[in-house]
């Protein structure tokens, strides 16, 4: 299991203007582990396949984190932001987040 700091991109989808939402993205700092490292080619009907890692993180999470855990968007990587799939909350103080394609901001 190898060692992981990075960032945390959080999204927080606010009024800009009169009837306009945006999400506005918040980067916090947090430490864990990398548990699972795949990569697989997803086909698609554009000319170049798409990579996907599903990789798994296993972050120490703290206040923020739990209580902001469903508005988590992207993973900073390898030097690459990564949209997260899903966060598996289910293992208190941990925060499992499983990642995929790349983060198109």
């Amino acid at each position: 299991m190898a060692k992981w700091f990075g960032k945390i991109g959080y999204a927080a989808t606010t009024e800009t203007s009169p009837g306009v939402w945006e999400d506005v993205i918040t980067e916090h700092e947090a430490f864990g582990d990398s548990v699972r490292n795949m990569r697989r080619l997803v086909s698609s009907e554009k000319v170049n396949d798409n990579i996907k890692i599903n990789e798994e993180l296993s972050i120490i999470a703290d206040a923020y984190a739990i209580s902001n855990f469903h508005n988590i968007r992207y993973v900073t990587y390898m030097g690459t932001k990564w949209k997260v799939d899903s966060v598996d909350a289910s293992q208190y103080p941990r925060l499992v987040l499983t990642m995929g394609e790349v983060y198109n901001e």
